[in-house]
């Protein structure tokens, strides 16, 4: 593992533990050159997956990269960080559990504002206006008028 302070490749493993919902490991690890801490996570993958945009592109899946447009959605939100991490570890398993590899973007959009309806829905909404490619002002308010529908039929 190369340390991410001095790029050496020479790094110890100093303590190992499941994640609370044992869905990784959890590595601290000691850079044995400049004596750098950082954590590591190792986590199971099933399947090679792959996203297809909307362009027809083929991009191999990136759970990184799901993390970060969750995290952009929640910046300055205050998220419980263990219950965001399920979240992105239950879409992982959702999509690995489908038994195919290709995957459209839109339904990995779907399962992203799914997850974060129940956990701030500020988040969802700023997720929503990306992913729905909101245009204008309208477009927000027919948005809201529509979950507020929904809020009322649940």
């Amino acid at each position: 593992m190369r340390c991410p302070y001095c790029s050496s490749t020479d790094s110890q493993v100093k303590d190992s533990r499941p994640t609370e919902d044992d869905t990784a490991i959890r590595r601290r690890r000691v850079c044995n050159d400049c004596g750098g801490r950082f954590t590591t996570f190792e986590r199971v993958q099933l399947r090679e997956l792959t996203v297809l945009k909307k362009s027809g592109k083929r991009v191999p899946f990136d759970r990184d990269k799901l993390a970060r447009s969750v995290q952009t959605a929640l910046r300055k939100r205050d998220a419980d960080p263990e219950r965001v991490d399920r979240m992105i570890s239950g879409i992982v398993r959702q999509l690995e559990a489908r038994g195919e590899g290709d995957i459209p973007a839109s339904e990995i959009g779907l399962l992203v504002m799914e997850g974060l309806k129940n956990i701030d829905e500020v988040a969802y909404v700023r997720f929503a206006s990306v992913y729905k490619d909101f245009k204008n002002v309208d477009d927000f308010e027919g948005f809201l008028h529509e979950m507020e529908t929904a809020e009322k039929q649940d």
